[in-house]
């Protein structure tokens, strides 16, 4: 069954719709009565020509060259030479994912009829995202300020089947080709259009929707994890009570302690040293985990409240209103979303931190009440799960390399007219880099805790973490005689990439 489309008509889109349009390949369409008021704006800009009006990037240069009147026979080749020349990014492909994401988030902009541009170009926007024709996009050249310009030119660009393109099957042609292929042709700028499409934030909004979407499976993977390794060192879940939690009435720790509890209730092995245990508090790492996992539920929250407002605006400047006036104005700034990719950045470094240090805590043998060194029964000709470890601490240390802000830092340009930029860009590409060291170093705890589960035999876990076990031994094997590890750990990591794991676990114990 053909999923129903999502439809752009004027208004903002959610978060969902994204994911399913990017990530998907969800179908996606233009509402007639947005269709009509774009023909509205798009008239206006057509007076403003007429009339020899001073209108910036309508009849001016751009940037530092915003005093340079344009003829008015020679505007629509301003917008062609515009989109030509922006397109100057350099350096790896960014991800198809991201680049449908832009693609239909400058679609969502321009439908909102405030960038004066025709609904054509709108149409062949959505008959690229539709029939899987997807831009090549360089991952430099966006600064984060005047809209992610380079990598919306190379979107651009090939709106005038021009430069190169992805086949839904990967394959690498001209944008000529893939178009004429799909029976597609290309559009003709015209006055203002090359500007309203490379003017927007959605590079930066469409990663920062990807990696929320990503985290809120992430993190109750990382609460996860954090269970199972609270049974297999034999911690104690009295740390995690709702009415100590209520002490500090914190939302998202509210909502990691409960998650904690709900998973290690009626735990056999939380049972068995219920009573006569010398120790009388655990670690930090263990007894703190809402803490710091509830930090940073709450720190996605925030970005999701950004996010949400980002994907109800009409970006670009300038811009049309509906008085019929046009206007300058700094709505391109990438500042709002830098900054929250920046704060989820240091989320992600912190919930990386701390899972290395629950899991260093399983592996040593004078921590772990109990359990072999680095959980392998036969230690010395075997190393059992040391190496790993080593793993997910490379990685912990470079998500702290990534928790460096890159909004705080700015460079002018255009000859010191864009003289302040948020380098969002830069942001979101280095939150999604964490993102995925984050679920490889969770996939680590996953496999080392369900490791220490199975030693502690004949105990055995509560129903919540025995669901979790479950779903990781579909494809991780238990310990035993070194093997090849990488399988196992990446085998971990898919697991927590499609979804199968936490949904398998959210079935057992709920998902409130």
């Amino acid at each position: 069954m053909t999923a129903a489309p999502t439809v752009l008509a004027g208004l903002g889109l959610t978060s969902a719709e994204v994911v399913a349009v990017a990530r998907h390949d969800s179908p996606v369409a233009l509402d007639d009565d947005a269709r009509q008021a774009m023909l509205v704006s798009a008239a206006l800009i057509d007076g403003f020509v007429a009339a020899d009006q001073p209108v910036y990037g309508v009849t001016t240069g751009f940037g530092a060259l915003a005093n340079k009147v344009i003829e008015p026979e020679r505007t629509a080749e301003l917008q062609v030479a515009l989109v030509r020349s922006h397109a100057a990014g350099m350096g790896d492909e960014v991800e198809r994912e991201v680049v449908r994401a832009m693609l239909l988030l400058r679609a969502r902009s321009l439908a909102m009829a405030r960038s004066g541009a025709r609904p054509e170009l709108v149409d062949l926007q959505l008959a690229m995202l539709n029939a899987g024709i997807t831009p090549v996009v360089r991952e430099h050249g966006s600064l984060g300020a005047s809209g992610d310009l380079a990598p919306l030119s190379h979107c651009a660009l090939a709106l005038l089947g021009e430069g190169e393109v992805r086949a839904t099957d990967g394959t690498l042609k001209s944008t000529a080709a893939a178009l004429a292929a799909a029976g597609l042709r290309p559009v003709t700028l015209r006055a203002k259009e090359g500007l309203a499409l490379i003017n927007g934030t959605d590079g930066i909004l469409g990663m920062l929707v990807l990696a929320i979407h990503d985290l809120d499976v992430l993190a109750v993977a990382a609460d996860i994890a954090a269970a199972m390794t609270v049974e297999g060192l034999l911690g104690t879940d009295r740390a995690f009570a709702a009415d100590l939690q209520a002490l500090r009435p914190q939302v998202g720790q509210a909502i990691s302690a409960a998650r904690l509890r709900r998973l290690l209730a009626d735990s056999p092995i939380v049972a068995s040293h219920r009573t006569d245990d010398s120790r009388v508090q655990d670690a930090y790492s263990l007894r703190c985990t809402p803490q710091v996992h509830g930090a940073a539920l709450d720190t996605i929250a925030h970005a999701r409240t950004i996010a949400e407002r980002e994907l109800d605006a009409a970006i670009d400047n300038p811009m049309i209103l509906p008085d019929g006036r046009v206007e300058s104005c700094g709505n391109f700034h990438g500042a709002p979303l830098g900054f929250v990719c920046d704060f989820l950045a240091i989320a992600v470094s912190e919930l990386s931190a701390i899972a290395e240090r629950r899991t260093d805590r399983m592996l040593d043998v004078a921590r772990s009440h109990g359990l072999p060194p680095f959980l392998t029964a036969d230690a010395g000709v075997n190393s059992g799960y040391m190496i790993g470890h080593y793993t997910q601490a490379a990685m912990a240390m470079e998500n702290k390399r990534l928790a460096v802000p890159a909004s705080v830092d700015s460079l002018p340009t255009s000859a010191m007219q864009e003289d302040h930029v948020s380098n969002g860009w830069a942001a979101a590409r280095k939150l999604r880099r964490a993102i995925d060291n984050l679920r490889r170093i969770v996939a680590v705890e996953l496999v080392c805790a369900g490791a220490a589960i199975d030693l502690r035999a004949p105990l055995v876990p509560g129903p919540g973490t025995a669901a979790a076990l479950g779903a990781l031994r579909t494809a991780v094997a238990g310990p035993g005689p070194d093997r090849w590890l990488s399988p196992d750990l990446c085998a971990a990591e898919a697991l927590l990439a499609g979804g199968s794991f936490v949904a398998a676990v959210e079935a057992s114990i709920g998902d409130s």
